[in-house]
């Protein structure tokens, strides 16, 4: 599975097997993480084997169940649009490794941990890793016209990165993020009122970004 398919079969999984994660996945992972640790700053933590984390009154009110591997981003604030970016970059990684993922925020009972804040950070957000029941189902979107603007002829490789963007998981589904094509290759993206947005929006410019497929483009 390629990244670009990765994308297209992804979809939100919240009820797991108890099928442990494969050494050699759980290395790949960790190496990326590393990698985006180093370049980014942020700290992203792979949780293997922790059953507790999703258990109690919140996992109930997510429909969580059987999950006990999550990733944990930790951080200052300020950074959820990196954050979401750079977070589906490991959920398509998980995906093409025949793992199923969903992001998660206010389901996840944070008492019950074995990630590691620094000094100066909190935890972001978590995305819950493992086998999945099932491969999740897809979600409702909006038509492309609330997504973005386009003066003229639509061109196809923006279409296409739009495509991509209406496969991007968004808190809620709510989808609140607009993409504006100012010019020929500059595009504006920008997150709009409701929760986690700008975290959503980050996520939807790593999905633009493989629709584009290797389109140069310039965010402004």
């Amino acid at each position: 599975m390629d990244i670009l398919q990765a994308m297209k079969e992804r979809h939100s999984v919240r009820r797991y097997t108890d099928k442990p994660i494969e050494p050699e996945k759980v290395a790949e992972i960790e190496k990326a993480i590393a990698s985006i640790n180093e370049e980014t700053g942020l700290n992203i933590q792979l949780v293997t084997n922790e059953p507790e984390a999703f258990t109690g009154a919140m996992a109930s009110y997510g429909h969580f169940s059987g999950c006990s591997n999550y990733i944990a981003i930790c951080s200052g604030n300020g950074r959820s649009e990196e954050i979401g970016y750079y977070g589906e970059e490991l959920v398509l990684l998980c995906q093409m490794l025949g793992l199923n993922t969903c992001w998660v925020a206010l389901t996840f009972s944070k008492g019950k941990t074995k990630y590691i804040c620094k000094k100066g950070e909190r935890l972001q957000i978590v995305i819950s890793v493992g086998y999945g029941i099932n491969n999740g189902r897809e979600h409702k979107n909006k038509p492309l016209s609330e997504l973005c603007t386009v003066n003229g002829e639509t061109p196809d490789w923006f279409k296409n990165a739009m495509d991509a963007v209406l496969t991007a998981p968004t808190a809620m589904n709510q989808q609140k993020f607009h993409f504006t094509l100012v010019d020929d290759n500059k595009v504006k993206a920008k997150a709009l009122f409701g929760p986690y947005s700008k975290m959503d929006l980050g996520i939807a410019k790593y999905h633009f970004e493989l629709g584009a497929d290797g389109h140069e483009f310039e965010w402004i």
